[in-house]
């Protein structure tokens, strides 16, 4: 084979070799941050994963929030009117964060099912639902 064919072919070998590389971790890069949604249903019928990031969507249950007395701790239950999970949060409370409101955490499952959110969001004005929480509460 020519020399300059040789160079030619070892040029376009690295640089296939380089692309697939790079595409391959981005990839990777991109399924380690999807943040999937999970209805409550889904949660409590075991198909949520407990070792990633995921998000939950509901309706707060009414008197189910619970602030624990000294610290930033709350704990309520998010509803699709078919099945409720429990969720604990530290931290400040969205101002919109209400009883009987549309609200999405983001977070892990724990080994007892319990949701440790890391990010409250909460709907911002009476007519807006999450696309993701409307879809699950229209199942219901």
């Amino acid at each position: 084979m020519h020399p300059l064919r040789k160079k030619r072919l070892a040029l376009v070998l690295a640089i296939v070799v380089g692309s697939t590389a790079g595409i391959g971790l981005i990839m990777y890069a991109m399924s380690n941050n999807m943040n999937l949604f999970f209805a409550p249903i889904q949660v409590a019928e075991g198909e949520a994963p407990t070792e990633r990031t995921i998000r939950v969507g509901g309706m707060v249950v009414a008197d189910s929030v619970n602030r624990i007395e000294d610290t930033l701790k709350v704990r309520f239950r998010l509803t699709d009117y078919k099945a409720e999970v429990e969720v604990v949060y530290e931290g400040i409370l969205p101002d919109l964060f209400a009883e009987k409101e549309g609200a999405v955490a983001t977070g892990r499952l724990d080994a007892d099912g319990v949701f440790i959110a890391e990010t409250i969001l909460a709907k911002h004005d009476e007519k807006y639902m999450p696309p993701e929480v409307a879809e699950a509460l229209g199942e219901a």
